[in-house]
């Protein structure tokens, strides 16, 4: 079972006892569930945790909605990054494959309250789009804690006291900086905890949950605070930072487009037959750390197929203008595509008064919307 499924289990079986709110991640914003560290049974209530899971849940169970939150970002970033391809990272509610069944391979029945009669969900393929999705969540989550820690929210937690090598002349060590490592090993223990198979998925997942924490390490910078008189800066106060997260998306994908090809083989070791990867092609620069990887295709996503994970594109807004993946040519797979006429209002005619306000009219503009047959 993939990682993030057990992410939107635990949520999801959480927001059904404790709220009436029918999906996942309205868990993770809201500050009802800021007591959840005086309530350490509901670890031992949550069905499916292997126990390095439980155990990490009873330990840092006042982190978990931070958990819910990172998840909830690398999901809106992914939707972000898709937004205009044939797979634009839909969502399932209520379904523990959250991207669909594109992220892995092979049935899962779930016997569970939560689902009356259980429900079959079926998780798909070892793509490149699975290894975004991995890499993504992983980063989101271990994004969300750090950031949670440094602004108090988190108390078994704070800033970073670690990275204090010796300032340049004209500024000092100051604010708060943002304790990545912790992030990340919240990120690695919980998200890689049931990736320890020694088979070729749980290798490529691990690859790939590493790679989304790392581009956060990676991309750390020096957020610096001017002093003194009239906003001279005689002195500046630094701190270590994250980026914003659309930087960390936009980094993975690239990191998508550039992903790297991997076979499957098989050794024996003491423990067994072991699955390994190595790149299908030689004479390429092996995949580091920060790569992505993968060894399976993925499927066009041109029609609904349960099988591959694709939803279609059927009914999905193009742009008639554009000779991209977007365009209303390849993103409707050449079946074509309607034309409907929407009329929006909008602000029209606005005028600036002095001092100091904008009024504006309302117009009704007419707009042509294309949709794939």
């Amino acid at each position: 079972m993939i990682f993030l499924g057990y992410f939107l289990f635990f949520f999801c079986w959480l927001a059904r006892v404790m709220s009436s709110y029918p999906i996942w991640w309205s868990l993770a914003v809201s500050h009802q569930y800021s007591s959840l560290g005086s309530q350490p049974i509901l670890c031992s209530s949550i069905p499916g945790l292997v126990p390095k899971q439980l155990r990490f849940c009873r330990n840092y169970v006042e982190i978990m909605p931070s958990v819910a939150e990172g998840v909830k970002i690398g999901i809106q970033e992914c939707q972000h990054q898709f937004r205009g391809r044939r797979w634009n990272c839909t969502t399932i509610n209520d379904s523990l494959a959250i991207f669909g069944p594109v992220l892995d391979k092979g049935h899962i029945q779930l016997q569970s309250k939560l689902f009356n009669p259980p429900k079959t969900v079926r998780i798909y393929k070892a793509t490149r789009e699975s290894a975004f999705v991995h890499a993504i969540a992983s980063a989101g989550v271990a994004f969300a804690v750090t950031r949670a820690c440094a602004d108090g929210s988190a108390t078994i937690c704070g800033c970073d006291t670690r990275r204090k090598d010796l300032p340049d002349e004209g500024w000092k060590w100051g604010g708060c900086s943002e304790d990545v490592e912790f992030g990340s090993m919240v990120s690695r223990e919980f998200a890689d905890a049931r990736e320890n198979r020694p088979d070729a998925r749980s290798a490529m997942n691990r690859h790939n949950n590493e790679a989304g924490r790392v581009s956060i390490t990676d991309h750390m910078y020096l957020k610096c605070k001017c002093h003194g008189l009239s906003g001279s800066c005689e002195v500046k106060t630094c701190w270590w930072s994250q980026p914003d997260f659309r930087v960390i998306g936009d980094y993975m994908k690239d990191k998508y487009d550039s992903a790297s090809e991997m076979v499957v083989e098989k050794h024996r070791e003491s423990r067994g037959w072991v699955e390994t990867l190595r790149p299908r092609y030689t004479f390429f620069k092996p995949p580091t750390e920060t790569d992505l990887v993968y060894y399976e295709t993925s499927p066009n996503f041109c029609e609904p197929n349960s099988e591959t994970g694709s939803f279609g594109t059927r009914d999905r807004i193009c742009n008639l203008t554009s000779h991209g993946i977007d365009g209303c040519d390849l993103l409707c797979c050449g079946r074509g595509h309607n034309t409907r006429t929407e009329k929006r209002k909008e602000k029209c005619h606005c005028i600036f008064h002095w001092c100091c306000y904008v009024s504006c009219q309302e117009c009704t503009r007419v707009y042509d919307v294309h949709t794939c047959k």
